[in-house]
């Protein structure tokens, strides 16, 4: 609840509860077992993830939320539950099931328009599959997609580890479509986005991207290609001119080496496997994905369902730390930007 300053006193956390057979609920109990300075309210289906604690050997005691109640801090052994009023069908750990694209979906709206409505601070997202949702006849490409959807905003997906940030200028083509995506418009809304979200979410006041060339050797003097010249360049000179902290194009395969980070914020790739493999070899476990360019806070891990490790208990809940402290992070820089704004 507010406080006299507006603000609540504690962040309060949309936590997603991903896809029901993979090992999103494995990590929402996960989660439970230590305090957290937050309120950690689960959206999902309280019989599955009983169920699933107890397979595991790990306490859980779930109470209803209340959202007219205050915000408390997470405690462990204890979850805030939002039952999702359609709840999961028969689930067995690892075993997809197309009858539970609704109850997926149906979790992400819930924790959307809650942090629309302000009864959530931030939203925190398991993994989903996107392949079972599109088999239930549900045409899916991603979190990403789902919530500017819902919510509008334009978003750019920005995964971060401990030393690197990079940011993605398409996310899920084939790689065979990516020349044909970019543009000058695209290419200046994704820096644009990413510059103040640096300062908006991380606190920076004047963000350095490098921004990575598409052909190999940033098109070798258009030896290589021609869109560094023709279209990347153009636009980051024009944005330079404008105030923007910009390097680029810059060969991708050198633009990782540490005395180039260590002059950067964030690095600005232009097509999925282009930045993330970089990233994920340096924190993969440990970096998080945020969606930056909605009107809500939304972060994520960094990994899919592992529908292989479900109900093991080898799952590791490292990324979904990392993702719940990075969600607590930007709300708190928010409120801080309100407070000196």
């Amino acid at each position: 609840m507010p406080t006299d300053s507006g603000f609540a006193s504690i962040p309060r956390l949309a936590i997603t509860q991903g896809e029901p057979a993979g090992i999103g609920p494995d990590l929402c109990i996960a989660i439970a077992q230590r305090d957290h300075p937050a309120d950690l309210v689960v959206i999902g289906d309280g019989p599955l993830l009983r169920e699933r604690a107890a397979a595991l050997g790990m306490p859980l005691a779930l109470r209803p939320f209340d959202p007219k109640a205050p915000a408390q801090p997470q405690r462990a052994g204890q979850l805030r539950l939002l039952q999702n009023l359609s709840p999961a069908k028969t689930v067995r750990p690892g075993t997809l099931e197309p009858a539970n694209a609704a109850h997926v979906l149906d979790t992400l709206a819930l924790a959307c328009d809650g942090c629309r409505d302000g009864r959530f601070d931030a939203m925190v997202t398991a993994p989903v599959h996107k392949a079972v949702i599109n088999q239930a006849g549900v045409a899916f490409s991603g979190h990403t997609e789902f919530l500017a959807a819902r919510c509008g905003g334009h978003p750019v997906m920005l995964l971060a580890a401990p030393g690197l940030r990079v940011a993605l200028a398409t996310t899920h083509l084939p790689l065979r479509e990516v020349p044909d995506a970019l543009s000058a418009a695209l290419l200046e809304r994704v820096i644009i986005t990413l510059d103040a979200a640096l300062k908006q979410d991380f606190g920076l006041d004047a963000p350095r991207i490098l921004v990575c060339g598409l052909n190999p050797h940033a098109g070798e003097g258009g030896h290589l290609g021609q869109e560094e010249q023709t279209l990347i360049g153009p636009t980051v000179q024009a944005l330079k001119n404008r105030g923007f902290r910009l390097q680029g194009p810059l060969p991708a395969d050198t633009v990782f080496v540490p005395k180039r980070l260590a002059e950067a914020d964030a690095v600005l790739a232009l097509y999925h496997d282009q930045g993330l493999p970089v990233l994920k070899h340096l924190g993969f476990g440990r970096a998080v994905n945020i969606t930056l360019g909605l009107p809500i806070i939304r972060t994520s891990v960094d990994h899919g369902t592992a529908l292989d490790l479900a109900g093991s208990g080898a799952a590791d809940p490292g990324s979904f730390e990392a993702a719940i402290a990075s969600a607590i992070a930007i709300v708190e820089q928010h409120r801080k930007n309100r407070c000196s704004g």
